[in-house]
């Protein structure tokens, strides 16, 4: 469909102001609540799933074109803080009346887009993990510095639903579901990370 997921967050950086609409809706207080349940979901299982491996564990991949959960790990701390600046800009920037409403009642199609496995995306050069993913204890850490940036930002008070960036799938999305996307990007790779766990050769200790 694309070529690469992030590709349009480029776009991003450079969007111009214009007016900001007054009727523009506000997320509630349960939608508020479902993001956060799903940050701290993703967060917890992701931690779970890097918790207490080996190196050999850490650095194993079942081929030389698979990520091992090393390279899964890198990715998905760069991609939190990537992803996590952009909405950040996305709000800075207010949204056309047609933004939004291109945007409008898309978030029920989010998680199920970027959580399917099989549809396969590849990340810019800019998230890809290095060869050099040595440091799991390094890698968790910024995780959860740059997730604790991203609760911080969906706590914030109004905007999320009011402000809206293209995205290479969905043409538009606001804020809030920029943010739930964030989310469901670290359940995709989490997933990934099981699969790796699964596949035959993987070092037992």
């Amino acid at each position: 469909m694309f070529r690469s997921f992030f590709s349009a967050l480029c776009l991003v950086l450079g969007l111009g102001v214009v007016a900001f609409p007054a009727f523009a809706a506000e997320m509630t207080a349960a939608e508020r609540q479902a993001l956060l349940d799903h940050l701290d979901r993703t967060r917890t299982l992701f931690l779970d799933e890097v918790a207490g491996l080996s190196e050999a564990q850490w650095q194993f991949k079942a081929s030389e074109d698979r990520w091992s959960i090393a390279q899964c790990a890198e990715h998905i701390a760069k991609a939190e803080e990537f992803i996590r600046k952009s909405v950040e800009k996305i709000l800075e920037t207010p949204a056309t009346p047609e933004q939004l409403a291109q945007a409008a009642g898309k978030t029920e199609k989010v998680l199920p887009l970027i959580v399917d496995r099989s549809q396969k995306f590849q990340a810019p050069e800019g998230l890809q993990p290095t060869e050099a993913t040595a440091d799991p204890a390094a890698i968790v850490k910024r995780f959860k510095e740059e997730r604790k940036a991203t609760v911080k930002l969906a706590k914030k008070e109004g905007g999320l639903r009011s402000h809206a960036g293209p995205h290479p799938a969905f043409e538009t999305l606001d804020a809030y579901d920029w943010l739930l996307f964030l989310s469901g990007h670290t359940e995709r790779h989490i997933l990934q990370i099981r699969e790796v766990k699964a596949a035959p050769g993987f070092p037992a200790v």
